[in-house]
């Protein structure tokens, strides 16, 4: 698997757990909870619940089998990123002016 489908089921698959937790939530929320947030309630719970549930995930990570791993986190493997480069053309482009040429 490429580490770019790899990093990409990284990020999907804990946000579709989330978005079926959030759904959850906001189904058993109690009154005084959705009654105080009114129309932004689902605004404000779904990122809320991502959040939590994404950092929950790769908090226990370690200590998962490599099955649930795969399963919440969709890949039991970390995507490996190549290291920035360090050569002075690197540093031109990132400050925005343009390379000699000749």
């Amino acid at each position: 698997m490429s580490d770019q489908l790899r990093s990409w089921l990284r990020t999907i698959v804990p946000a579709a757990w989330s978005t079926l937790v959030a759904y959850l939530v906001t189904l058993g929320a109690p009154a005084w909870l959705v009654d105080a947030l009114g129309d932004a309630g689902p605004t404000l719970v779904v990122p809320l619940v991502l959040a939590a549930v994404y950092a929950g995930l790769r908090r226990i990570e370690p200590h998962m089998s490599p099955l649930l791993t795969r399963i919440l986190l969709g890949s039991n493997t970390p995507p490996d990123y190549p290291p920035a480069s360090t050569g002075r053309h690197a540093a031109d482009t990132a400050e925005g002016s343009t390379p000699p040429r000749g």
